[in-house]
């Protein structure tokens, strides 16, 4: 786990050179989504996990205004870093990030009237116990908000930057992508009554990112989790990659890559 730990931080920290680039406009599509299902009255007090650059954070603090507080922690110092600036730039002086492991909290019980987990919940083994971890902390009255990827992610480009790297560098290439374990409604639904939490609502949105020409599906891969296998195969294999890749999305005109969600909302009783 503590090595999965480190992965994850040395690939978002590689990652946020790329991970706010038009390219990659739906980490803040779809973490603004999710902070407005959560339907925030003003003053709430938020926690945002894993978040990244402040795709939900910043949303949410936005929301909440100045007598409100977010919390967002995120593993990636690189990436606080952009949120940090973020924030400051929109003058949002009631947004505070820090460094630290969304496994291990020590906020109290009953401490937030809303706590957010964009895209991340599948990076760890045990998601049941992440989600009741997470909504211990939630206030009676309050909200959970989990979002996930829904089928096919980044299809048909996925598929192929896997392919390609597997004719010479088959280790790079899992099998097991964590998010596969919660691509349905029922699944996500399942796992947050699994970590104890109660009044679920889930909805799905068919999503798709558009590629502006055929450079923006490699800023796609530099901007994501992709990024690991990057960092992994070298500077020159890599420029093989994105060549190959490149020149497969001009050849079959291809203009988007899907980029299916799940919401899951769950609201403790009072």
């Amino acid at each position: 786990m503590e090595e999965a730990k480190i992965k994850a931080k040395n690939t978002y920290d590689s990652a946020s050179d790329t991970f706010d680039d038009p390219a990659n406009s739906y980490w803040e599509k779809y973490g603004r989504r999710t902070v407005e299902l959560l339907e925030l009255p003003l003053g709430a007090c938020v926690l945002d996990v894993a978040c990244g650059t402040g795709a939900s954070a910043i949303p949410a603090a936005e929301i909440v205004g100045p007598l409100g507080k977010v919390v967002g922690v995120d593993l990636s110092a690189k990436m606080l870093e952009l949120a940090r600036a973020k924030a400051a730039s929109l003058g949002l002086k009631h947004i505070e990030f820090r460094e630290g492991d969304m496994t291990q909290l020590d906020f109290p019980d009953n401490n937030f009237n809303a706590v957010v987990c964009v895209f991340s919940i599948f990076f760890v083994p045990d998601m049941p116990v992440l989600v009741s971890e997470l909504w211990r902390m939630v206030k009676p009255g309050g909200k959970l908000a989990i979002t996930t990827w829904g089928p096919d992610l980044f299809e048909p480009m996925y598929s192929i930057y896997d392919n390609v790297i597997k004719e010479t560098r088959p280790n790079l290439v899992s099998e097991f992508r964590p998010w596969d374990r919660i691509t349905t409604e029922s699944a996500l639904e399942q796992l947050i009554k699994d970590g104890g939490a109660e009044n679920i609502i889930i909805e799905s949105e068919a999503g798709e990112q558009k590629l502006q020409n055929s450079d923006s599906w490699w800023k796609i891969v530099m901007g994501s989790g992709l990024r690991s296998a990057v960092n992994a195969m070298g500077p020159e294999m890599a420029e093989e990659v994105r060549i190959h890749n490149k020149e497969y999305i001009e050849k079959n005109d291809i203009h988007s890559v899907t980029t299916n969600v799940i919401y899951g909302v769950a609201q403790k009783s009072v």
